[in-house]
């Protein structure tokens, strides 16, 4: 059955401007003439707002562009019934509602390009890559197509497909076929591309790489956006048992800095970020002075976009795996999928190249015993491991971890576990005399 994968905007989300456009991505396309304002509307109570609704080209999405601007500082509630239906008559199973509150003024700031992927200047990219684009906010499906997206090699068009991806800030360029090998290529965004209130790119934008010879296995890695920018990132606390060590920046938001704890924390005179001694980079708060604020709401929007998207990733190439116990294996590029919690009580191997890309998905929790590891070999490299854990993740003492763990509640390291990887959590990040380093790009 198709289901809801994503809403913007988000189930319980507060403060969305008043001139926002209500959006949903589905499971699978969807039949167009079905999306309509009695299969997808949004209520302020029980009463209807007035607007319209159009879909994606490709009828993964759908948007609802109220007649006038939300009334202010007023609970909303968006629905989408069981008359959406996919092209061959397949209906959602159950309604999907949702609820979000409006703020006092509408979005006038233009969206921004937050990642790419390939990098920038990249060199030795995969021949078989698919190019990702991600903003600032949430964009407006409609406005990403391969007129607004485009990669060329020299001045000749690559051919090729352009999605709108299922974290709603994601826009995914794949080539119809593989790129020419040692090449260079330029893609470009063009100021056609607009937000889901119609702001528009300030200017076009642009970033060049060059291919390699090979192509890189597994699944595409999943875009990280400005949550890519923190070795720890958190949304409700994040604490260390001294002394912890983290090379790399850390970041909590919507909560304040009084709930990073345990660091002694230094606020520098612009009140920007602060410092430790524990922090080989510097630390981020929701209460600190601009544009701190609204740059951690864009790397936490990111970060759950990131984590709905290595969840919602279709067709696992290993499906519940050793049961969950994945102790003594060696695990090749693929991606990976458990109903149940993944346990590494014997240490772990993860072996391919370096451009190659992990994902592994559990509905539970993760678990490493005290004093094992995750290795790496042939090339491997930490920055393409995702590990989406639904539950808890825990690594026991002096255990080694590698990977970025997107998870939807706490991350805890204990005493003398260290981990090369990124640690992003919904709820709370705790450090127990731990070491945390960002991967190296």
């Amino acid at each position: 059955m198709p289901t809801v994968s994503s809403s913007h905007p988000a189930d319980g989300a507060s403060g969305v401007p008043r001139n926002v456009r209500v959006a949903v991505a589905f499971s699978e396309a969807m039949e167009p003439l079905s999306l309509t304002t009695a299969s997808f509307f949004v209520k302020q109570g029980s009463t209807p707002v007035p607007g319209t609704v159009a879909a994606g080209d490709d009828g993964t999405t759908a948007i609802f562009t109220p007649t006038n601007s939300l009334a202010a500082n007023t609970l909303f509630t968006g629905v989408i019934t069981a008359k959406a239906k996919t092209p061959a008559g397949r209906a959602l199973a159950k309604d999907h509602t949702w609820s979000f509150t409006t703020g006092a003024t509408d979005d006038t700031a233009p969206p921004v390009v937050s990642a790419v992927n390939p990098p920038n200047g990249g060199t030795g990219v995969p021949i078989n890559a698919k190019l990702t684009a991600t903003f600032s906010k949430a964009m407006d499906p409609r406005s990403l197509n391969t007129s607004t997206f485009t990669v060329k090699q020299g001045t000749t068009p690559v051919p090729g497909t352009v999605a709108y991806g299922t974290t709603g800030t994601t826009a995914i360029f794949t080539p119809t076929s593989n790129l020419a090998v040692s090449t260079a290529f330029t893609a470009e965004l063009s100021s056609g591309v607009m937000d889901l209130v119609g702001n528009r790119l300030a200017s076009a934008f642009s970033w060049s790489f060059t291919t390699g010879t090979t192509e890189a296995k597994g699944p595409a890695p999943v875009g990280l956006g400005m949550a890519g920018n923190y070795a720890v990132l958190a949304k409700t606390a994040i604490s260390t048992v001294p002394a912890s060590a983290v090379t790399g920046d850390i970041g909590i938001s919507p909560a304040a800095a009084s709930f990073i704890t345990g660091f002694s924390l230094v606020a520098d005179a612009t009140n920007v970020f602060s410092t430790s001694s524990q922090l080989i980079g510097k630390a981020y708060a929701a209460n600190y002075a601009v544009p701190t604020p609204s740059n951690l709401t864009t790397a936490i929007s990111n970060m759950e976009s990131a984590y709905s998207d290595a969840a919602g990733r279709p067709t696992p190439d290993f499906l519940e795996l050793g049961t969950g116990n994945i102790g003594g294996l060696t695990l090749v590029p693929g991606l990976y999928k458990w109903t149940s919690t993944v346990t590494i009580p014997v240490d772990v191997v993860l072996s391919g190249g370096a451009n190659d890309v992990w994902i592994f998905q559990t509905t539970g929790d993760l678990t490493m015993s005290a004093g094992k590891k995750v290795t790496l070999s042939g090339g491997a490299r930490a920055q393409n491991i995702f590990w989406q854990v639904a539950g808890q993740t825990t690594f026991g003492a002096d255990s080694h971890f590698e990977g970025i763990i997107l998870s939807k509640t706490d991350i805890t390291l204990q005493t003398g576990a260290t981990m090369n990887g990124r640690a992003l959590a919904q709820t709370q990040v705790a450090l127990q005399q731990a070491t945390v380093t960002q991967p190296a790009p």
